[in-house]
């Protein structure tokens, strides 16, 4: 069996573990919702669908980060090894993605054309790297500056 095919059945694994946890926190809550797993690239992708769940992602996302959280120490315990697993609810990061390259390639697009550095507003790890992946697709780099909770994009110019 090949490295690839191992790291894949050992993806599936963490998308299962995680997919009874959620299921447990649903019962839990007497919440609807169906859970969607998939594998992209090097981690799980773990998906609530359906339902009233739309509260489950929180302002700002908090909650849906809470419940990522939540779910990958769950996962940890059962493997023994640390999970990069990415949770959604209700499409909220899939939308959110789109709506953070769109910024990217607008900030590099205005990077490239003043010749300065464009800094952005404060985002959450996952929102840094959808951003440096939309600014590196552009052509640029990027780099992230300040403090957590405060840490920011920083585009740079040509």
């Amino acid at each position: 069996m090949s490295e690839t095919t191992d790291r894949s059945g050992q993806l599936e694994r963490e998308g299962d573990i995680a997919a009874d946890y959620l299921e447990g926190l649903l019962d839990i809550a007497d919440l609807d919702g169906d859970i969607d797993m998939d594998v992209e690239g090097d981690r799980a992708l773990v998906s609530i669908v359906g339902g009233d769940i739309e509260h489950l992602v929180g302002d700002k996302g908090e909650v849906l980060d809470a419940l990522q959280e939540l779910t990958r120490l769950a996962v940890t315990r059962e493997t023994g090894e640390r999970s990069r697993l990415m949770l959604d609810v209700a499409g909220h990061r899939a939308s959110r993605k789109t709506a953070l390259t769109a910024l990217g390639t607008e900030a590099a697009g205005r990077a490239k054309e003043t010749g300065e550095a464009v800094r952005l507003e404060p985002m959450t790890p996952f929102e840094r790297k959808v951003v440096h992946d939309a600014v590196a697709a552009a052509g640029l780099t990027s780099e992230s500056e300040g403090v957590e909770p405060h840490r920011y994009v920083v585009v740079l110019p040509a």
